[in-house]
């Protein structure tokens, strides 16, 4: 699997958030730059609050977070949407790792 060198994007609807420069890939966790798109101004807060509560380590907290986040945006690899995906952005790098298929419970 290469993927250093590839563009992925994440999407509110059709609305380009921001793409993602892949730098380095330690599968299953792919680190890029991040180039904010028009729609981050409004996606940065629920990010920035999202990556304030993995760091403090606050599981409770986080889980509804990050649902919402996944809910609303969607991480597009080269060939398409990815089914579900753990994304952190803090400007101007993002890292995430993603699942074809959904991730399933249990």
């Amino acid at each position: 699997m290469a993927f250093t060198d590839e563009t992925w994007r994440l999407l509110r609807g059709t609305e380009l958030v921001g793409e993602i420069r892949i730098t380095e890939a330690d599968f299953p966790w792919l680190n890029g730059d991040f180039l904010p798109g028009p729609g981050w101004p409004a996606a940065e807060p629920a990010f920035a609050e999202s990556l304030r509560l993995v760091e403090a380590e606050e599981w409770e907290a986080w889980e509804p977070v990050y649902t919402a986040l996944e809910k609303t945006y969607t991480l597009h690899a080269p060939k398409g949407p990815v089914a579900e995906h753990l994304l952190h952005i803090e400007p101007p790098h993002a890292w995430f790792r993603f699942s074809e298929e959904p991730f399933e419970d249990g």
